[in-house]
This record gives C-alpha cells, structure tokens and sequence, in this order.
C-alpha cells in the first residue's frame, strides 16, 4: 500500500493558495510541523503569503484581511487512517472519524481546527 498522502485540497471560499492568517512564520512553522508541509515560496505582492506542498498539493497562507475562522480547505487523501494518525503523533487533537454522503458518494472524513481557525476537512472515498 502507498504511503498516506495529500491527493487534492479545495478551499471552502476562494482560493487555496490564500488562506487568511495573520503571522506567516507562525502558520508556515505549524503546518509543517503537524501536516508534514514543506515551505516552497514566499510572496510580498499583492499581499504577504507563505506557499507550502506536500504530495504535490499546495495550500497557501495569506495576510488578506479575511477571516480565518470562517475559511479553510478540504483535503482528499488516500489514507485517512494513516494522515489521522500521522497528525495525531505530530501532536495535534484531530475530531472522531465519521462517515459523509455527497452526491450518492460515502466518505470517511474527520475535522482538524488548526491554530489561526483554519478549518480542514479531511476526506477519503469509501471505495463501494
């Protein structure tokens, strides 16, 4: 079986690449410490942004003035038992496991609240 990994992330407003934080150095050191990120490109235009990857998929971190509370990404995974436990021993509290429907599809899925209020729904298809 292939290592958990990070297959896609979709915001749940505008873009994934600007996620809203107020303290770069703080987010970039977060999420690569618990989601096992790597930091790949800062930004100063238009605004201040932070770029990190892991498996390919990128997520961005943005001083924008938007909410964090109120944003965040969901992630696709092909593991969802090995990223939950990845997180869990990189010292995160990670929300109980449970199972979505969309669209006639099922899903494993749990929660993470990061720090700055981010909200991340990770997810796995429940092969049928």
């Amino acid at each position: 079986m292939p290592e958990p990994s990070f297959q896609s992330a979709s915001p749940y407003k505008d873009d994934v690449l600007a996620l809203p934080v107020t303290d770069l150095d703080a987010a970039s050191d977060w999420y690569c410490k618990h989601f096992g990120m790597t930091e790949i490109e800062r930004r100063d235009a238009p605004n201040p942004a932070v770029i990190l990857e892991r498996d390919n998929v990128r997520m961005g971190f943005a001083i924008n003035g938007g909410d964090p509370s109120q944003d965040g990404a969901a992630i696709r995974v092909n593991d969802i038992n090995g990223i939950k436990g990845q997180i869990e021993s990189n010292g995160m509290d990670v929300g109980n496991m449970r199972v979505d429907e969309r669209d006639g599809e099922k899903f494993n899925v749990f929660f993470v609240v990061a720090p700055d209020g981010l909200c991340y729904y990770f997810n796995e298809p429940i092969a049928g």
